[in-house]
């Protein structure tokens, strides 16, 4: 609602008058019911007879007045810093930035960073009123799936999806909130909308072998596949191109439902169902399996669940598996078989997910950042720039001539030496043999089978294929695989030690 007396607003009035009158824009005149005969309101109404300003007087309190000032004021705030939202979103966007942090303090004051190819960049500075009002701005007038007022001092969760308020590239921005000792802390996941327009997972970075592993699992009827990494490793994107793919060459045949909390990136032709906030996690996870049960009963072909968080959504996955559905889902988890034990820890039944016909398929994924090809430098000719330690690493498991490292950077690349990431990873399709050896907790029987039998390709061999392939630097890839050579001789060791 416009207030046309407010300040700087069409009809200039006194604060004094402004105190007991305010027009609106809907032409209703609220008059404190103290000062209804007022002269200088009797004066304000023949002035509006006199500019044929029609109008009705409604006659309040006092504070009803002033509320209709204060949230004029804060309307026309919200307005102006929707604004600059908007073009820190269209910022982040141009620099492919994953999620945007806005860090609140009212001793350091507010800090604006952005996480692009998974490095934290410092973009700006601002005051702490600033930050507050955008934050507030953000939550309270542009989020349309959130709790109804912004909690500074609460962890809160929200999304923006409507067109007019995102950048075209993006189908939506996933909001969460949290205090800090000092402020409190916002991060915008910013889902970008390209990731459906290709359907094939070798665009990720799979390798041929685990792209026809993950389309025979495909074809499983009924089975739980589960998809595990850290946080920001590219699942959901991931999930979203499987399920896609699936509704893609079924023609709509194949009813999908998702329940997802919250909601990431649209998959065309899925029932995609949220779980909205609540107010507590326990009752977060109540809605969370009320949903699955849900789920169930609507004669799903192929349900996706975003996560299993706890023991209940654990069971019940395995439960919808075990009444005739595909099931997808995710998992924190460092490796493919560690999958399995993270589902132990959860407290779900060992024999249950250690049955290949509930649990079909196991597959895990980080993301490594891809080498610029205009700025990137060959290995052989600044390997002498490296320890000897690291040279000897390199030596012992890489094909050198083929290995680049990072460049300077150059006008392709934004002078960051990177050109987005890849995924690496391991796909497994289960059987009985593997599970039997996960029954009687024989890790190395089960690694050694997958290795030799099964020709699974492990994280770390994927990434030093990627290496000797020109595409990644191998330092990089050790920030997120590990060292790609274990330490076998002492001096190695007495070296790390020292």
């Amino acid at each position: 609602m416009k207030v046309l007396t407010a300040k700087g607003g069409e009809i200039t009035i006194s604060d004094e008058l402004r105190a007991i009158v305010a027009l609106l824009d809907d032409g209703r005149l609220m008059v404190s019911k103290s000062h209804v005969f007022n002269p200088h309101v009797r004066g304000f109404m023949g002035r509006l007879t006199h500019l044929k300003r029609e109008y009705s007087v409604c006659q309040c309190d006092l504070a009803v007045i002033a509320g209709f000032y204060e949230n004029s004021v804060t309307s026309e705030s919200h307005s102006n810093m929707q604004v600059t939202a908007m073009q820190l979103f269209d910022r982040a966007v141009e620099a492919r930035a994953s999620d945007i942090h806005i860090r609140v303090s009212s001793r350091t004051r507010t800090q604006i960073l952005f996480r692009i190819h998974n490095d934290l960049t410092f973009i700006e500075e601002h005051t702490f009123d600033f930050g507050d009002q955008l934050c507030t701005t953000i939550f309270q007038a542009m989020a349309d799936v959130s709790d109804a007022t912004f909690e500074k001092m609460s962890r809160q969760d929200a999304r923006i999806s409507e067109k007019g308020k995102i950048p075209a590239n993006l189908d939506g921005i996933r909001i969460a909130t949290s205090p800090q000792v000092d402020g409190y802390i916002v991060v915008l996941r910013l889902l970008y909308n390209d990731a459906a327009k290709d359907l094939d997972l070798g665009r990720l970075g799979f390798d041929p072998i685990q792209s026809a592993a993950v389309e025979n699992l495909k074809k499983k009827p009924t089975g739980v596949v589960l998809i595990g990494g850290p946080t920001g490793s590219g699942k959901s994107t991931t999930l979203q191109r499987i399920l896609s793919s699936i509704i893609a060459s079924c023609h709509g045949r194949k009813h999908v439902i998702t329940v997802e909390d919250p909601p990431e990136y649209p998959i065309v032709g899925a029932v995609q169902t949220p779980v909205t906030n609540m107010e507590s996690e326990e009752d977060r996870s109540r809605e969370y399996q009320k949903a699955i049960k849900a789920a169930m009963r609507l004669d799903p072909d192929i349900i996706m669940l975003s996560e299993i968080r706890d023991n209940p959504t654990g069971r019940l996955a395995i439960q919808a598996a075990m009444t005739g559905h595909q099931v997808w889902t995710t998992v924190h988890a460092n490796n493919a078989l560690a999958i399995i034990d993270r589902l132990v820890d959860l407290g779900v039944s060992q024999p249950l997910i250690t049955d290949p016909t509930i649990v079909a398929g196991l597959v895990c994924q980080r993301l490594v950042k891809q080498l610029c090809p205009h700025c990137r430098r060959p290995l052989t000719e600044h390997i002498h720039e490296f320890e000897p330690r690291t040279q000897e690493r390199f030596m012992r498991v890489l094909n050198v001539d083929t290995v680049f490292v990072r460049g300077e950077g150059c006008a392709h690349c934004k002078n960051s030496g990177t050109l987005g990431r890849t995924v690496v990873a391991e796909v497994i399709v289960t059987d009985d043999r593997l599970m039997s050896y996960l029954r009687a907790n024989d890790r190395m029987a089960a690694q050694e089978y997958i290795t030799k039998e099964l020709g699974v390709i492990s994280m770390l061999e994927h990434a030093i294929q990627k290496i000797n392939e020109g595409l990644v630097d191998p330092l990089q890839a050790e920030e997120v695989v590990g060292p790609l050579a274990e330490i076998t001789t002492e001096p190695e060791r007495l070296a790390l030690v020292a």
